[in-house]
């Protein structure tokens, strides 16, 4: 049995993942920024943490004493153009979704590399590795992330600590409503708004998306593997366009995905 400390618990992966961690045994640390909204969570514990606070970091790690596994899930997405996107709402994602990782990984890395042994999964997103029209910043906060993991990959197995990535897909969570939107309702990039919604619909393929627990299934395993794997992606759409990616050249495979996507943007 790990302490498996979790962030963003109050939905979506971080709260699936709670739960299904729970059911195999673990104990679960579940945070969120909001604590009320852990109450009805069967977990180990229940703590309140702002990953964008040094103290809140501070406070909480301590409070946990020993973590085997850290999980680090608090994260938000904002759509829109590069051109529209506003430079304060830039700031704000890489606060959370970069250097909020970043603190939980420098607050809890010691121990683990004290004991010799622990594990780090950092969530980040297909989206890390391909970037779509209007997603340039939410992409760019994951690729940061992705690059952070892989060089912490090789800096601290040699202490016995494992670093995995987990990238999903797309999957339904209440992720996707809180996303701010911005220059998307008029011109010039409404058109490509439209183009790029019917677009996304048919990377789902047939039948609805799933919803976390999935995802929440391949970060648990994540946890509790043993091997140095560092990236784990998850579902079709990720395979699919990974697979893509892996075997073509930039001119290549947008041409590709242009045709299959009918994308005349």
């Amino acid at each position: 049995m790990a302490r498996v400390l979790i962030t963003g618990c109050s939905t979506g992966f971080g709260r699936a993942t709670a739960v299904e961690l729970t059911k195999r045994g673990h104990e679960v640390l579940a945070t969120a920024r909001r604590p009320e909204t852990l109450e009805d969570l069967d977990v180990a514990e229940k703590m309140r943490l702002d990953v964008d606070e040094d103290g809140s970091v501070s406070d909480t790690v301590k409070a946990a004493g020993r973590i085997d596994a850290l999980v680090n899930n608090a994260g938000f997405g904002i759509t829109g153009p590069v051109e529209h996107v506003p430079l304060p709402e830039f700031r704000r994602m890489f606060e959370t979704n970069v250097l909020g990782a970043l603190r939980m990984i420098q607050a809890v890395l010691p121990q683990m590399r004290d004991r010799g042994n622990g594990t780090i999964v950092n969530v980040t997103s297909l989206a890390g590795l391909v970037t779509p029209p209007n997603g340039g910043a939410y992409s760019a906060t994951k690729h940061a992330l992705e690059a952070v993991s892989e060089a912490l990959h090789y800096e601290v197995g040699h202490f016995g600590v494992r670093v995995a990535l987990v990238e999903p897909g797309f999957f339904e969570t209440e992720f996707q409503a809180k996303e701010p939107r911005y220059g998307l309702d008029e011109p010039p990039y409404d058109e490509l708004d439209r183009q790029w919604q019917s677009a996304f619909g048919k990377l789902q393929g047939d039948g609805p998306a799933p919803g976390a627990e999935p995802a929440a299934q391949v970060i648990a395993d994540a946890v509790e593997g043993t091997e140095q794997r560092l990236r784990w992606p998850i579902g079709a759409d990720a395979d699919m366009v990974l697979s893509a990616r892996s075997t073509m050249d930039d001119e290549t495979f947008e041409a590709t995905m242009r045709g299959a996507l009918d994308l005349t943007w």
